[in-house]
């Protein structure tokens, strides 16, 4: 089972990540937890590069490469052994975060972005996206607070996509809400507005459709 989490910046997805790794590990579903960029050894200094602000001169087709990347190293180190392994697979961003960002709001040739994202991902679609949504202005309110109340000696301060103007964000939430409706199988779309328990009840209730009991033992297994 791999199952992936999109948002806009703030919109909680890598909190409700963890807790989806925690409660599957909990229940006895073996999971993996990743990440784009950085879920590899090589994809963290790629990472770096994206997301340190003081690389504004960074060009978008070279922004595009880099995500492929570290994507191509990522599905081919991480995702896949996983998924070989019987394990599920929880990731926080992926090739929808490519057609959101670069796609919709950086204006990349849309051809070029869905040959590199196939690819690199060697097709790899997840079964299940999570799309959290909520008004720019929200997300950006929680994610420059988080940051301000992270050490002082942080490395970057504010990443790079945090320092885009309120336009850049408004496009990216667009980009993701209509590739939520383009693919109506694979998105669950819940509002990031409340508490971080109140999304994860959402969370779970799709998730928990995925799961059964296995006859005549305590084990869960997915469907």
């Amino acid at each position: 089972m791999f199952i992936t989490f999109e948002g806009i910046e703030g919109s909680g997805k890598s909190t409700q990540a963890k807790e989806l790794h925690k409660k599957l590990n909990q229940i006895g579903i073996p999971s993996v937890l990743t990440r784009e960029p950085g879920g590899t050894e090589i994809g963290a200094s790629i990472r770096k590069i994206l997301l340190d602000a003081r690389n504004t001169g960074l060009s978008g087709l070279a922004e595009l490469f880099l995500y492929e990347a570290d994507r191509a190293q990522h599905v081919e180190e991480q995702i896949i052994p996983a998924l070989n392994a019987g394990q599920w697979v929880i990731c926080d961003r992926y090739l929808d975060a490519t057609v959101a960002y670069q796609g919709y709001a950086r204006n990349q040739d849309t051809g070029l972005l869905n040959a590199l994202n196939k690819h690199a991902s060697h097709g790899l679609l997840p079964d299940v996206t999570f799309l959290l949504d909520c008004p720019v202005e929200y997300g950006l309110k929680r994610a420059r607070n988080r940051e301000a109340a992270l050490p002082a000696n942080k490395e970057f301060g504010f990443d790079r996509f945090e320092n885009e103007n309120f336009l850049f964000h408004e496009k990216v939430r667009a980009g993701y809400l209509a590739i939520a409706d383009e693919n109506p199988d694979r998105f669950f779309k819940i509002s990031a507005i409340g508490t971080i328990e109140k999304v994860k009840e959402k969370v779970w209730e799709v998730i928990s459709t995925f799961i059964v009991k296995k006859p005549d033992s305590d084990n869960t297994a997915f469907v």
